[in-house]
């Protein structure tokens, strides 16, 4: 009998949340941080180089979706990170590698776009509503 994983989420709003004590501006700014992390780090993600350097860079990665709850994303760094840190990884298996953690990220940051947008509306009707009453 297998064991399947349970189904990650690509952005866990919930986590974000509690990661943020509910707070939106933050989740908002975590969000943004996010973002910018992702793609300095991600331009280090290259078959190309040493595997401690995309390693270094797929552990940064983590560390920022784990943040956010982008908790596919973290898997999949987490994979390459110890592919890179304890193996002896053949160019394409680095490669293979490195394309999962990079769709993750494009997955993980146009969904952190989409809940940007949305809390984004929220914090609007909230003020709007509460300067109304």
């Amino acid at each position: 009998m297998t064991t399947q994983r349970p189904t990650l989420p690509i952005l866990d709003r919930d986590h974000l949340m509690a990661m943020t004590s509910g707070d939106i501006s933050l989740a908002r700014e975590v969000l943004s941080l996010f973002t910018g992390q992702t793609e300095s780090w991600g331009r280090l993600l290259s078959a190309r180089e040493a595997p401690s350097a995309w390693a270094d860079a797929a552990h940064s990665i983590k560390g920022a979706a784990l943040g956010v709850g982008a908790l596919k994303l973290a898997r999949a760094c987490d994979v390459a990170e110890q592919l890179g840190r304890h193996g002896d990884p053949s160019p394409a298996e680095a490669a293979v590698a490195i394309d999962d953690v990079r769709e993750e990220m494009l997955a993980a940051v146009e969904a952190a776009a989409r809940v940007d947008h949305e809390l984004a509306g929220s914090e609007g009707f909230s003020a709007s509503n509460a300067s109304n009453s």
